[in-house]
């Protein structure tokens, strides 16, 4: 059994945990922490949850699991598995749910210390600034990368039970943003979709099929294509752009010069998605893509501009969602972001098509999802769609 650390969208996060593993199969214990009953879990694999680990110990709810409780364990019970690696281990403590100042968490560590150093065993403690360490702090140290590098999570359910589990990883950052900024060509006028959110995407999308043709019909830079082409998915691109078309070539060659691609490229394209056939519809398994948001807002726009640009936005979706349900075979996936505008008093503006995918010919296979930092007045919105 192993727990998931949610990131700052906890609701989207699931949804791929439930694509990746199947709903029974995951449980949401806190806002920001699920059980995965699974045999293996890669954060790798993962977009939107920070940190993954093994369960080791649960002190169920029934018995009112203390801190203290949690602490004795520890340095019972689990200073044994660190004196049997041997070595000098770095160890760091995070606590998610509990009324735990960082000072408890290290004064937890320093009794662990004390328990190893009676058996001339050596420990680092990460240093806590704050009850959890940051997913920054956990990549930097390596924390679950090896016997040698730990993390353990100090986990309050919402029942009441303490999960400890040990980390396995947390997310890659630096690959991350090596793929994002170091890839040759990049344009903020088109948008800057986040590799993570395209791996979402792709994940809610698919789950963990090993194999899958996968098509993005607003290519823009090729951030969904690159991140298909990891997982080693086949992809297809268009964009109604032959610049963007060029820049996703050069990209997606780059992408293939600093990894060993097992997907392959089927077909990159100049096209309009409105009314473009494309050969390979038959073929896909799902349709992934960041549609046309619009243009780029620092403020809420007037009441007149916003109708105008949903307005706009409205026609070009719906009539690519048209143009292309007739190519598609039944039961065909989309997962696609749409766009959605927030106002001064943070209420939403959704594009009219929602609220008639039925009469476009798709069922919204689950309440659309919101993607957005704070300051966005431009919103992701996800739909995941299929064919009816």
């Amino acid at each position: 059994m192993f727990v998931a650390v949610l990131g700052r969208l906890p609701k989207l996060s699931i949804a791929e945990l439930e694509a990746m593993f199947g709903k029974s199969h995951v449980r949401a214990v806190s806002r920001d922490i699920a059980t995965i009953d699974t045999d293996d879990l890669s954060i790798d694999a993962l977009g939107g949850s920070l940190k993954c680990g093994e369960i080791i110990h649960t002190l169920p709810a029934d018995n009112r699991p203390t801190l203290e409780q949690v602490s004795h364990w520890i340095a019972r019970t689990y200073v044994n598995q660190l004196l049997a690696v041997g070595g000098k281990i770095t160890l760091g403590i995070s606590a998610y749910g509990l009324s735990a100042s960082p000072r408890q968490l290290q004064s937890i560590g320093l009794s662990l210390k004390s328990s190893m150093k009676r058996h001339s065993a050596s420990l680092r403690l990460v240093p806590n600034t704050s009850t959890e360490l940051s997913t920054a702090t956990s990549h930097n140290n390596k924390l679950g990368l090896s016997p040698k590098k730990r993390e353990l999570f100090i986990i309050k359910t919402d029942d009441g039970a303490i999960i400890i589990a040990e980390s396995n990883g947390a997310q890659n950052i630096t690959a991350y943003a090596r793929r994002d900024r170091n890839r040759p060509r990049r344009d903020a006028f088109v948008g800057m979709l986040p590799p993570k959110l395209a791996q979402i995407m792709i994940n809610v999308a698919v789950g963990n099929a090993t194999k899958a043709t996968i098509l993005d019909p607003f290519c823009g830079t090729g951030t969904v294509l690159q991140e298909a082409l990891l997982k080693g998915y086949d992809v297809c691109g268009s964009d109604l752009s032959q610049k963007m078309i060029d820049y996703t070539t050069e990209n997606l060659a780059w992408l293939q010069s600093k990894h060993h691609i097992t997907g392959t490229v089927r077909s990159l394209e100049q096209a309009d998605a409105m009314t473009h056939q494309w050969p390979e519809a038959q073929q896909l398994d799902a349709v992934v893509c960041e549609t046309y948001l619009g243009q780029p807002f620092s403020a809420p726009p007037s009441p007149k501009k916003l109708h105008e640009v949903t307005g706009n936005c409205n026609h070009i979706i719906t009539n690519f969602l048209r143009n292309i349900h007739s190519q598609l075979t039944p039961g065909t996936t989309l997962c696609i972001a749409v766009p959605a505008w927030r106002d001064a008093s943070r209420n939403l503006t959704h594009l009219p098509l929602i609220k008639g995918l039925e009469a476009l010919g798709y069922t919204l296979q689950q309440p659309p999802l919101i993607y957005s930092r704070s300051d966005q007045v431009v919103v992701r919105e996800i739909l995941l769609l299929k064919t009816a």
